[in-house]
């Protein structure tokens, strides 16, 4: 089980199951969301993850027809993303968990878009789109 909370600990949720699919992407809009180079994300099954605390503290913008990103309106830590095309996973922000975890990052995503000052340093496998395989 993992535990997971905003910057302000306004939002805090439970993660029950395992990560799956764990990536960093650097597309454009995760960098702007995320204010980084790159973003971390994780696959949780829906059922797997719940809001303990401050779910009224949980906004939503919606990138996408398909997606919507959500994140905490007290501090502005994005939280997680929802995919209408999945709607059983859940896209969740790795820097968000507080537990220790024993998944890994399997690759770097979307690299074509990546931050021109941004050098990837290890050895993970490199795709200019989702990694093969990825339902999108």
């Amino acid at each position: 089980m993992y535990q997971g909370s905003c910057l302000c600990g306004a939002i805090s949720f439970e993660i029950t199951g395992p990560i799956k699919s764990i990536v960093c992407c650097h597309c454009s809009q995760c960098r702007k969301a995320q204010g980084t180079a790159f973003a971390t994300n994780g696959i949780v099954a829906s059922k797997h993850f719940r809001i303990l605390t401050g779910e009224q503290f949980l906004s939503a913008y919606q990138v996408t027809p398909d997606q919507t990103r959500y994140f905490c309106k007290n501090c502005g830590s994005p939280i997680m993303s929802k995919n209408t095309s999945r709607p059983d996973d859940i896209r969740i922000r790795m820097g968000t968990i507080i537990s220790d975890v024993k998944e890994k990052p399997e690759a770097h995503i979307f690299v074509s878009s990546k931050a021109n000052w941004e050098d990837i340093k290890n050895d993970l496998p490199q795709y200019d789109s989702y990694e093969p395989g990825r339902l999108k």
